[in-house]
């Protein structure tokens, strides 16, 4: 029971949702979006509380709060469209044209680091995915032969 009037089920993979003995809606139990979605009609159309939705789900209050706060911002898409890829503060297009002249000179990860104080992990990074290229040195070995 989510209030006397209205309840859920969840039938196999499917959640479904009761106006007294009447479905109203359904969607697939690992349907994260859909989930956000309908609670938070039920909360704007005055149905449930954001509290009974807390307790009825076993939801953090803050969590409901949240999807609340999104939906009065942004309107229902914001449960269905994928997050918006955010985008690096630390690597600006700027500061990797700096960082990729530096490892152009030959310095290491760590020098640079330390120089631009960025993480050498957040460089390692950049390196593994392809916005930075790494000279790979020619080791001391095979420069002699």
């Amino acid at each position: 029971m989510i209030t006397p009037e209205l309840a859920f089920e969840r039938r196999g993979e499917q959640v479904v949702y009761f106006n007294g003995h009447l479905p109203v809606y359904t969607h697939e139990a690992k349907d994260l979006a859909s989930f956000r979605f309908m609670t938070t009609q039920l909360i704007v159309n005055g149905t449930a509380s954001q509290g009974q939705i807390a307790k009825a789900f076993g939801v953090p209050l803050r969590t409901v709060k949240r999807c609340m706060k999104r939906y009065r911002d942004t309107g229902a898409p914001v449960f269905f469209k994928p997050a918006a890829k955010r985008q690096g503060h630390r690597l600006t297009p700027e500061r990797l044209v700096q960082a990729q002249g530096l490892l152009d000179q030959g310095r290491s990860v760590p020098q640079i680091s330390a120089q631009m104080g960025v993480l050498a992990s957040t460089l390692h990074k950049a390196i593994d995915h392809g916005r930075l290229k790494q000279i790979k040195k020619k080791r001391l070995v095979d420069s002699q032969r």
